[in-house]
């Protein structure tokens, strides 16, 4: 098991990224941050993306393709990817056995990041964040 330190400075050894947050996506609260944040604020773009990941965990359509849940702290969405010009954003919700909010943020540069390697190890980051 990782804590929320090592998770983060962890995402930040993955090629291309600038920042990385842990968020709680109910409150919109970084619970914890590393590296810089999309216009150099953690706490806007954790409240942003906090909107983003609420509506594709709670979208009917992603719920209906994804069929029966794996368990009680897992929904139908495991990634949410967002490609902007010049970046990646990232964010992976945290699979617990428990009713968890919390999702890994990543923002990459785009001109030196790998999407694949990036989701790959968020994945393992992730995994080991919580006992699930």
């Amino acid at each position: 098991m990782t804590g929320i330190d090592g998770c983060l400075a962890e995402a930040m050894t993955i090629p291309g990224a600038r920042g990385a947050s842990l968020v709680d996506w109910s409150s919109g609260l970084a619970l914890g941050a590393a590296g810089d944040g999309p216009g150099r604020d953690h706490e806007t773009a954790a409240a942003e993306t906090a909107e983003l990941a609420r509506l594709a965990f709670e979208s009917g359509a992603f719920t209906a393709a994804a069929g029966p849940r794996r368990g009680s702290g897992s929904g139908p969405v495991e990634d949410v990817i967002v490609t902007a010009q010049g970046s990646y954003h990232l964010i992976r919700f945290v699979e617990t056995s428990f009713d968890s909010s919390v999702f890994l943020y990543l923002w990459l540069d785009r001109t030196e990041a790998n999407l694949a390697v990036a989701l790959f190890r968020l994945k393992s980051i992730t995994a080991r964040l919580v006992p699930a």
